[in-house]
């Protein structure tokens, strides 16, 4: 008997889950969202990927998702990933930190390159890194346009039979008397399901909730700025500036991208279903300190407007321990997660995607995400996490 899958929230990882569900003949795939597809954090995402992360299970992950993402360029229509490389820039007081984690990228197979700001003067003329800093180049790095790849990963999705039913929520899990899941309740009805894969980023624990569950996750602000397109566009690549507060990248037709954290602000809590990121604000004053901050980095800035039609706020998703949450719901058959990947849920998605998409089809999984599972957290430590109110430079932080 064919297999039924319903996979909750139409952003990169759900679609994500989606292709590679459908891609491996597993059953019949629907994909549920409250809005049109990507309308939530995706579309606001910078889209930068690194494989050089602080875990074995995330350089591992991502080692998978660089590789996918070259093969995507060729399996959707209207989609390039641009392979720019990352640079992760460091101070001293930073670089200690990461240096520690060379021998696991060794260990990982990830390639890297440890620079001096000399180094990325003369590799990257429009780049001004301060005397000091210390650059970790990973070459297999870049970005994608989320303008882009959202709807190309939609497109094929529905071109392998997914079907997505964009302005619908899902108000509750359908459990069975033993409390396995058997499907998702919507206004409209039921929706059967034998494997419900849960990818609501902010909104996961408002679901979940309902049926007795809650991850420790925090929810903060984050806000994405693009420029007009520069006289000469900038050859630099995927940057991102921690001490600088945040990242800078190329964009599409020769503009800039940057992004800036709001370190101070409190974490924001998602209280309501209906809630839509247009109603986020940011002051007026981020632009400025964008500029002040990044003009000596990247000195091109000076010369560029804004373009303030583009400006997009978003929402990122940290855990506890600022690691994933990936796998199984323990207690509930059925139920699967795939939520709080910091800042860097766009660069995981291809293999998160893959391996969601094969526990839900009860297959082996691409990368052991054990150290992903929900599980890892006791009930008394989610509860006293979520009792706080925390500011975001407070929470474990990481970027792309």
């Amino acid at each position: 008997m064919k297999r039924s899958f319903v996979i909750l929230g139409g952003g990169v990882t759900g679609l994500s889950t989606a292709y590679h569900l459908a891609r491996m003949g597993a059953g019949e795939v629907t994909v549920l969202d409250k809005g049109p597809v990507g309308d939530g954090s995706s579309s606001r995402a910078a889209g930068i990927i690194t494989g050089l992360l602080w875990s074995e299970t995330g350089v591992l992950a991502r080692k998978l998702s660089l590789r996918r993402f070259r093969e995507l360029s060729e399996e959707l229509d209207g989609y390039k990933f641009q392979a720019v490389g990352a640079l992760n820039l460091f101070d001293d007081d930073s670089w200690g930190e990461r240096e520690k984690l060379l021998p696991l990228y060794d260990r990982c197979g990830a390639p890297y390159e440890i620079m001096s700001a000399s180094d990325m003067r003369a590799r990257w003329p429009e780049l001004r890194p301060r005397e000091g800093a210390i650059g970790l180049f990973d070459p297999l790095g870049g970005y994608s346009e989320p303008d882009d790849y959202v709807p190309a990963l939609a497109r094929k999705c529905r071109e392998l039979g997914v079907t997505i039913r964009e302005g619908e929520a899902a108000e509750e899990l359908a459990l069975d008397g033993a409390g396995a899941v058997v499907g998702v309740r919507t206004l409209r009805g039921l929706i059967p399901a034998d494997a419900v894969v849960c990818t609501l980023y902010s909104w996961t624990n408002l679901l979940l909730a309902k049926a007795g569950i809650r991850l420790p996750v925090k929810t903060v602000v984050h806000q994405r700025y693009l420029t007009r397109p520069l006289e000469v566009p900038a050859s630099i690549p995927a940057v991102n500036a921690d001490p600088y507060g945040g990242y800078v990248r190329p964009a599409a037709n020769g503009r800039l991208l940057l992004g800036i954290e709001t370190g101070a602000r409190e974490e924001y809590r998602v209280t309501r279903a209906d809630f839509h990121l247009r109603e986020l604000t940011a002051p007026a004053s981020l632009k400025r300190e964008l500029r002040t901050s990044f003009e000596p980095l990247v000195p091109a800035l000076a010369q560029a407007d804004w373009d303030d039609a583009a400006d997009r706020i978003g929402l990122l998703t940290f855990s506890l321990d600022g690691e994933p949450i990936v796998g199984p719901i323990a207690g509930i058959p059925g139920l699967f997660v795939g939520v709080a990947f910091h800042s860097g849920g766009f660069a995981y998605n291809p293999a998160t995607g893959l391996v969601l998409a094969e526990l839900a089809a009860g297959e082996p999984t691409s990368v052991d995400i054990a150290a992903f599972s929900p599980a890892r957290f006791g009930a008394a430590e989610t509860d006293a996490y979520l009792a706080l109110t925390v500011r975001q430079q407070d929470v474990v932080r990481r970027r792309h």
